[in-house]
């Protein structure tokens, strides 16, 4: 309430009351499966087909995984999580390279970004930074002897903090990743080396540079200030300047606190040949310390017609160079031949240049129902998963654990899709599938057969078997998107994009010994109208109220709207006007739902009822800090069964 005093109109903005409750996702998927590469045991989530290639990898011959993921957005899918499974006896291949040092000790490791044997066969070539080529370096990553490369990363630096920290912007890198070797000892006392054939002697004024050391921050030094105070005698030989610069440069005082007064103090500046040419000779400076971050810079002075760093050559803009106490930690750039240096990721010999290496390696194939079940707990910390499933796994044990996965979640907000094994093609076999599964719930279904596809690598010019899965999940996102969960993701709309054939096409006969309870399988048939169709939509569970998917579903999206939706009202005052409020809001949300056809009934009276009042909220639940919500609703259920009645219309006139 606005503090009134003094006469006038006072604005204040009231809340309404009405605080909107969104529809939460119901088409998100999970997918758990062994992979190619990519990370194990975390939730990674993905937006297309493209960039789950990217990183976990193409289609294996002994895993379903990137098969579904591919159908699932060929069906209308748009955001699925996937899950890599593997054994613990998988390995990352990584190479680790020596440095430029006259006695090499490790520069950095490269390793795979995820375990596999596909680390094996990338490829890594090392160059000179094409900006500062003293100090930095390049890298370019190819995969199996390709002429371009996949990733290249230009001017790398081996000191930690600068922004091309070679860690660091590898830490973004799709294939490999980086590790410097922090206990390198090669690391130096590193120069600012001036050009050639520096001006000598020094003329009038023109004495004053700046310097910076170990990025302390520039400071101005004046060599005259060594002839007056008699160091040297005048700045006429190059031996003299040399004294000077050191002079001076010792004399200064690290600015912060964090700088070795040493780089100051021990300081070095001589005028030395040229190793290239002994003929010529140039300014060497040093840094009194040693280290990765080392470093000598040169500027020119803050008043230009002062400045002697032009005459002298110093500083990169006139020519000299500025080479960093990392820069002989670098990887090696010539080969073992002299050729440009380039290393087999996992796969190098251990020579001149490398000192380890480890190879890739997917360890022994998942054989066990365990690592998949253990995988589910990877999606607890997810919220937005609303639909999951294991490819290719046809186990009761799994599609059971997943069903039960489902239920136990915190708001039992997720739907199981499982897959019967590719050799269930009989009824029998189908019915005793169902009868081994435990636990039974409405929080899943089964479907069969498998369903011919064409085969993505190319090996096969037959059409392949793959489970039905990543079919069906995609179309429960492409039903949703269109109508809602509330419609049965099932029927002559429901054809399956990139199907060429079933494994098997049930008869009606057949289907209608494996739809009904209680075994309530979802069948794939096959129809010369409408193709290849999801031809049931029952959830596995006997229970008659919760026998069919899209009422599952959508008491699932309304339990995980309302209880998101609701969350302002924990801890406000427990009286009418709370309950009003709660009343309002869901009541608002129940109607937007009926208008788009989401309940049974012609009025909303007949739809749906939200009570919150005395009566559900009791003085005794009041004290104890509770407030009820009644909420009930009249799902829609798919009409399963279409019967239609003929009869011949008698006694009518000729």
């Amino acid at each position: 309430m606005a503090n009134v005093s003094y006469p006038g109109v006072y604005v204040e903005e009231v809340s309404s009351g009405v605080r909107p409750i969104t529809p939460a996702s119901t088409s998100t998927a999970a997918f758990l499966g062994q992979a190619e590469k990519g990370l194990i045991g975390e939730a990674v989530r993905i937006f297309n087909f493209t960039e789950f290639q990217n990183l976990y990898g193409g289609f294996l011959s002994d895993s379903y995984l990137a098969h579904s993921v591919y159908q699932y957005f060929n069906n209308g899918g748009s955001i699925c999580y996937i899950v890599r499974v593997a054994n613990s006896d998988v390995a990352t291949a990584d190479v680790t390279l020596l440095d430029q040092g006259g006695t090499a000790q490790d520069s950095l490791t490269i390793s795979a970004v995820s375990p596999g044997a596909w680390g094996n066969h990338l490829e890594l070539v090392v160059s000179a930074g094409t900006k500062d080529a003293e100090n930095e370096f390049n890298l370019e990553l190819y995969v199996d002897d390709a002429t371009s490369p996949v990733e290249r990363f230009e001017n790398l630096s081996m000191v930690a903090g600068t922004a091309n920290y070679v860690e660091n912007v590898l830490s973004g890198a799709v294939n490999i990743r980086a590790s410097v070797n922090q206990a390198n000892s090669n690391a130096t006392g590193r120069t600012s080396v001036g050009a050639n054939s520096p001006t000598v002697p020094l003329s009038g004024s023109r004495t004053r540079c700046q310097i910076n050391i170990n990025g302390d921050g520039f400071q101005e030094i004046n060599l005259q200030g060594a002839v007056d105070d008699g160091t040297v005698a005048d700045l006429n030989s190059e031996a003299n300047v040399a004294i000077a610069i050191q002079a001076q440069v010792q004399g200064l005082t690290a600015q912060r606190a964090s700088t070795d007064q040493n780089a100051f103090d021990s300081f070095a500046c001589s005028f030395s040949p040229d190793p290239a040419d002994a003929s010529v000779s140039r300014f060497v400076l040093t840094c009194g310390t040693t280290g990765v971050a080392s470093s000598v810079n040169i500027a020119s002075a803050i008043d230009a017609p002062n400045d002697c760093s032009a005459l002298l050559k110093l500083g990169t803009l006139n020519g000299g160079t500025e080479i960093l106490g990392g820069a002989v930690t670098r990887p090696q750039f010539n080969g073992v031949d002299g050729a440009t240096a380039r290393y087999f990721v996992g796969d190098n010999p251990v020579n001149s240049q490398v000192s380890a290496v480890t190879l890739g390696s997917d360890g022994t194939a998942v054989t066990t129902d365990q690592p998949y079940i253990d995988a589910l707990d990877a999606l607890d910390p997810l919220d937005d998963v609303s639909l999951i499933a294991v490819p290719g796994i046809g186990s009761p044990n799994v599609v059971g654990a997943g069903m039960n996965y489902c239920e136990r979640r915190p708001l039992s907000d997720c739907f199981f899709i499982g897959d019967m094994g590719q050799d269930v093609d009989t009824v029998g076999e189908a019915q005793s599938f169902v009868g081994s599964l435990s636990p039974k719930n409405s929080y899943g279904a089964v479907y069969v057969p498998w369903i011919g596809m064409l085969d993505p690598t190319g090996v096969s010019s037959d059409p392949i078997a793959v489970p039905p899965s990543g079919y069906v999940a995609g179309m429960y996102g492409k039903t949703d998107a269109s109508r809602g969960p509330w419609k049965a993701p099932a029927g002559t709309g429901a054809g399956l994009a990139g199907s060429t054939s079933l494994v098997t096409n049930f008869t009606d006969t057949q289907h209608g010994l494996m739809n009904p309870d209680p075994y309530n399988i979802n069948v794939i048939r096959q129809f010369a109208a409408a193709g290849r169709v999801i031809w049931g939509s029952r959830t596995i569970s006997n229970d008659a109220e919760w026998r069919y998917i899209p009422v599952r579903r959508t008491a699932i999206m309304m339990r995980v709207s309302i209880y998101r939706g609701i969350q302002w009202a924990v801890f406000e005052p427990n009286d009418q006007e709370l309950w009003d409020q709660l009343r309002l809001n869901i009541n608002a949300f129940m109607m937007s739902l009926y208008r788009r056809g989401a309940f049974q009934g012609s009025t909303p009276d007949q739809a749906f009822f939200v009570k919150c009042d005395s009566e559900t909220t009791p003085q005794a639940d009041i004290d104890s800090g509770i407030v009820n919500v009644l909420i009930g609703f009249a799902p829609l259920k798919p009409a399963e069964f279409v019967v239609v009645k003929i009869s011949q219309k008698a006694g009518q006139s000729s």
